[in-house]
């Protein structure tokens, strides 16, 4: 399987403008790419295939004095990433979704670039990262890689330079567990399991809301093109970059813990685009962040040979877990379930019983691999 790896750069103030010098000449030949490519289809109905542009990066190198001193690999990546925004474009208009057509790239919406053979063009060389054409910049290796190193992909943050390595693993199963959860997800919980745990709402863009308003202000006061704006809007940045951290590390932990105790996890498949759509959510539900903690269930479940299955969320807080009663009157302000048939239940505690019920139970002490819903895990 692969798996990402990423450290914090401190490259000398000479390797700041080399990288920043390779960014901006892998921007350039990206909007020439996609350019070649937009003319071509809008003036003779042809289309550029990714391959013929591969071939064009020797004759771009020979041509452009700032694309020589960038290795070639480097160039082949910026195609390929083109390539890439085409493919999922198209894929939208298939599926019948709302496609934005690839755009051209200004200054501050070209981040990274890449490299694609460990060895050819980036190695680690001691404690430092050697890349081609940059030189030996310092990485604070928070981490030891696991497996093999594959490809290389340096990101500009606002906090600074990030070394992104992808490296190809053995997942590494886990013991069975013989247990099974539902989690439900909401805003007066952040997750509530079919066991009764509950773990309260963290509210990271709340929290810093104060501080935001403060630099946002600024910003609107500083002249527009300055160097003193450029400044303040960095700052913006890094405050969002920050606050975006805390919610990652707080939501992968909360995982890694549910992929411990558990050998399967039933969640809800929700469609979180629709549901902020009421303004009176739409803020707790995106810092709430539950599209990101349940693309870090299945991803540590893919490594520890768990099950992750999504099921249907209609009702799920309006069925009694008991009998099946539907309470057509529940309301979102309506936080306890009382049924006739003598359950009395948090409506959230609820919710995560019917959802671990419609994704059915494993049998105390059997796993299953990864993927194979076994005959016992037919819904209740």
């Amino acid at each position: 399987m692969r798996k990402a790896f990423q450290y914090r750069m401190y490259p000398s103030k000479a390797q700041a403008r080399k990288l920043a010098a390779t960014r901006e000449t892998c921007r350039r030949w990206y909007n020439d790419l996609l350019a070649e490519r937009k003319t071509a289809y809008e003036e003779r109905k042809e289309t550029i295939g990714k391959y013929e542009q591969l071939r064009r990066v020797k004759d771009h190198k020979a041509s452009n004095p700032w694309a020589a001193e960038v290795h070639s690999h480097v160039l082949q990546v910026v195609v390929t990433d083109l390539d890439n925004a085409f493919q999922a474009f198209f894929r939208r208009v298939k599926a019948g979704q709302t496609a934005g057509y690839p755009r051209f790239r200004g200054g501050n919406r070209f981040d990274s670039f890449g490299f694609k053979e460990y060895g050819n063009g980036f190695k680690i060389d001691g404690r430092r990262l050697r890349v081609s054409g940059i030189g030996r910049i310092a990485v604070r290796w928070h981490r030891p890689i696991e497996g093999t190193i594959k490809t290389l992909r340096l990101i500009k943050k606002a906090s600074g330079w990030y070394a992104c390595f992808s490296v190809e693993c053995t997942p590494h199963a886990l013991p069975p567990t013989g247990r099974d959860v539902g989690v439900d997800v909401g805003i007066t919980s952040l997750i509530t399991t079919s066991d009764g745990a509950r773990v309260p709402p963290q509210n990271w863009y709340r929290h810093e809301q104060k501080k935001l308003r403060v630099l946002q202000r600024r910003v609107s006061r500083r002249t527009k093109g300055g160097k003193n704006r450029r400044k303040a809007v960095v700052q913006v940045q890094r405050q969002h970059e920050r606050i975006a951290n805390q919610r990652k590390d707080f939501l992968n932990k909360l995982a890694h813990s549910l992929i411990q105790q558990y050998d399967r996890i039933a969640v809800e498949n929700l469609r979180i685009t629709n549901m902020v759509k009421n303004r009176h959510l739409a803020k707790s539900i995106l810092d709430a962040g539950w599209g990101y903690f349940v693309a870090r269930v299945h991803a540590k479940a893919a490594e520890a040979a768990r099950v992750v299955v999504e099921v249907d969320p209609a009702n799920t807080s309006k069925m009694c877990s008991g009998c099946g009663h539907v309470f057509e009157n529940l309301r979102l302000k309506d936080r306890w379930i009382d049924c006739g048939c003598g359950l009395s239940l948090d409506r959230d505690h609820n919710a995560a019983i019917n959802i671990l019920k419609r994704g059915g139970q494993l049998r105390w002490g059997i796993s299953t691999p990864l993927g194979v819903l076994p005959q016992e895990a037919a819904p209740l």
